[in-house]
């Protein structure tokens, strides 16, 4: 780190968890973020003020103005920008340091095949049950760390699912694939605005853990928010041995 560096992330070197080498460790690690809206926005600007090295933020969508009242990467003079390349110009804006590579087309196996290994963590922000299974895949398939949110209307969810670890479930072993719920959407049901604050800003703090080496202590874990009572369930989850996903990866 040169003296600018120091400066910059003085408060992040002060924390004994962290110090210098877990802000060297961001400084060479490479996040994929899937998904740049409501989610995605917290977590996008956290990991780059945090100065986490390499930052790919895949998108196909574009900002509307319906977006703003909660996705805060995003401003009104970039609405009809896609929405990966406005979250690069909202990160450069906060931190010049991150390098980010936006990718503006959906998130499918073929493109997930070729960017998960390229990854050190990958967040799932997306809004539609068939990514959330094909980025739980990818990060079963390459063996990587996936820190999960979703949140509709007043309610939230967070986790980490580690296929690192032998024990620990994958989103499927939780959500199986062949049982899906049916798919909500906040066009049709809405999202109170500081609710995807809130589950960002903890995915954020999960891939941050995981990248400088603290460790994340989710895995198996399912928080979930009532917005409406802030109050949040911790639910105890475990790996299911007959999982259609992740029973034919485990060693």
């Amino acid at each position: 780190m040169d003296d600018a560096q120091l400066l910059r992330y003085s408060r992040h070197i002060l924390l004994n968890e962290l110090g210098i080498d877990g802000q060297e460790n961001l400084l060479a690690a490479h996040a994929l973020i899937i998904g740049a809206g409501g989610l995605g926005s917290p977590v996008a600007l956290y990991l780059g003020s945090a100065g986490v090295g390499h930052i790919t933020v895949v998108d196909h969508d574009e900002v509307d103005a319906t977006n703003l009242q909660r996705q805060i990467a995003h401003t009104l003079d970039r609405v009809g920008q896609p929405k990966a390349e406005s979250v690069r110009t909202a990160i450069a804006q906060i931190n010049p340091d991150p390098q980010v590579h936006t990718v503006t087309r959906r998130a499918d196996a073929a493109l997930l095949a070729e960017l998960v290994p390229l990854a050190d963590v990958v967040i799932d922000c997306c809004d539609n049950f068939d990514t959330r299974h094909a980025v739980n895949l990818a990060c079963v398939q390459h063996r990587k760390p996936l820190v999960s949110g979703a949140a509709i209307r007043m309610d939230g969810q967070v986790s980490v699912f580690d296929s690192t670890q032998p024990d620990a479930p994958c989103y499927a072993c939780i959500f199986p694939p062949e049982d899906l719920p049916e798919e909500t959407r906040c066009a049709t049901m809405g999202v109170f605005a500081p609710l995807v604050g809130i589950i960002g800003s903890v995915q954020a703090a999960e891939a941050l853990k995981i990248l400088s080496g603290m460790g994340s202590h989710m895995a198996g874990r399912l928080l979930m928010l009532d917005g409406r009572e802030l109050s949040w369930t911790d639910i105890r989850m475990q790996r299911n041995p007959q999982c259609s996903v992740c029973s034919s990866h485990r060693a």
